[in-house]
């Protein structure tokens, strides 16, 4: 895994983990990004203070690191179970969920920058998840 510090064009600055930086190049080139504060989707690396490393043994903070995101994709697997997949419905059960046309319920799904974007202006709340999620429709 390695983090990239990302900026949108408005400004904001947020940490993303990779599994590598040809998945960084690959989720960038398919427009998969999206500003975890605004929901633009013209987000792009940030310039990043070099990673030197400190005298010692740095094997604990690897250690940490491995674990937080171990703790992170568990965290995420167990809201999952309780969480329905849309699937591309997304955003609109997202929207009649919020709207209270639908009851409130966990869901989960795919939805394109543009309609996460919308989302975020209008005011719905959604978050990306921090890890990608497989789906028995893109398993091959």
């Amino acid at each position: 895994m390695i983090a990239f510090d990302l900026r949108c064009g408005a400004g904001h600055v947020f940490e993303a983990w990779f599994a590598s930086g040809a998945a960084f190049d690959q989720q960038a080139a398919n427009g998969f990004l999206v500003c975890a504060f605004c929901g633009r989707t013209d987000v792009a690396k940030a310039v990043m203070a070099p990673n030197v490393a400190a005298k010692g043994n740095r094997s604990d903070a690897k250690a940490d690191a491995g674990s937080m995101l171990r703790a992170l994709a568990a965290a995420q697997a167990e809201v999952l179970k309780s969480s329905s997949w849309v699937g591309d419905d997304f955003a609109t059960k997202a929207r009649a969920i919020h709207a209270g046309d639908e009851p409130t319920t966990l869901i989960h799904g795919r939805a394109t920058p543009a309609e996460a974007k919308a989302l975020v202006e209008e005011g719905v709340p959604v978050a990306p998840l921090p890890f990608p999620v497989v789906q028995p429709d893109k398993v091959n």
